[in-house]
């Protein structure tokens, strides 16, 4: 008898460490304990479709944000959101395979979103994003989470690079990084050692991704045209210099920073509570 109980604790613990992270890789029997072994926490990735230079598929973001997650939670669980590609693109329209909806349906597809995964149990959504133009957008979302009460906290999985990983990569890369902004050695290197089967380095000359600066006579100002104006390609680089070694160490580096961002959402009490009571306060000022 005691043979049969041990067996059958090891066959219970084995299942609940096997069971996948993606949401739709779970089956419904499964939900009670995902719920539980993630501690109710859920990545939402969200990257988008659009041109990455000659040489990189449109869904480079995407399968940045895919990779890191599966990666990191292969080292702490969190349940996964299938591939979400709903953010802001405008810039991108005057490029072939862009997938850019309108503004405001962007933003309530993401608020409903992230209600429906809250509904399905989850109280912390970590939004991992792949995409250079989404982040003024995100952070806004996130700070507006405020606006009514809740029942989940979201967070945004924002790393600042630290030194000991920049100098690494300084020894590696082959331009400048001021100038790497979308499409050129960072991301193309990435792409070389997660797919290398998807990158046609050979085409990263087809196109210049050079600053044109064509909007130079406008110190300190901002304006939406500012990237097209710059970067009329919608590529800033030089791809044609990605190395899989430098593509290794940035993956490296994104994993191993979400992974301890998972490890202290899991942990934290404190964001739901001061939310509480944040909303406390605010009913109390409207005599609630």
């Amino acid at each position: 008898m005691k043979l049969l109980l041990f067996l059958l604790l090891c066959a219970t613990t084995s299942f609940a460490q096997d069971i996948p992270a993606r949401w739709d890789e779970l089956t419904a029997s499964d939900w009670p304990k995902a719920l539980e072994k993630s501690n109710r926490t859920c990545i939402l990735p969200i990257g988008i479709l659009e041109k990455h230079g000659m040489q990189a598929p449109i869904g480079s973001d995407l399968i940045h944000v895919r990779e890191w997650s599966a990666r990191a939670t292969k080292n702490e669980y969190a349940v996964v959101f299938p591939d979400y590609f709903y953010g802001q693109i405008n810039e991108a329209r005057h490029q072939p395979g862009t997938f850019s909806l309108p503004s405001r349906l962007v933003w309530e597809l993401l608020d409903a979103t992230v209600e429906e995964i809250a509904r399905n149990g989850f109280n912390k959504i970590v939004i991992v994003n792949g995409h250079g133009g989404n982040p003024q957008l995100l952070r806004y979302f996130v700070q507006s989470q405020l606006e009514k009460r809740r029942d989940y906290a979201v967070y945004f999985f924002d790393p600042a690079q630290d030194q000991a990983f920049m100098e690494k990569a300084s020894k590696v890369r082959k331009t400048d990084p001021a100038g790497d902004m979308h499409g050129g050695e960072n991301e193309t290197s990435s792409l070389l050692y997660l797919r290398p089967e998807l990158v046609k380095q050979e085409r990263a000359t087809q196109e210049s991704g050079q600053n044109q600066k064509r909007l130079g006579e406008l110190p300190n100002l901002y304006t939406g045209i500012w990237w097209y104006a710059s970067f009329p390609n919608h590529y800033a680089g030089e791809a044609e210099k990605a190395s899989k070694e430098l593509g290794k160490l940035i993956t490296d580096n994104k994993v191993e920073a979400l992974t301890k961002a998972l490890k202290a959402v899991k942990a934290d009490t404190k964001t739901l509570q001061l939310q509480k009571e944040y909303f406390d306060k605010v009913d109390k000022v409207g005599g609630k």
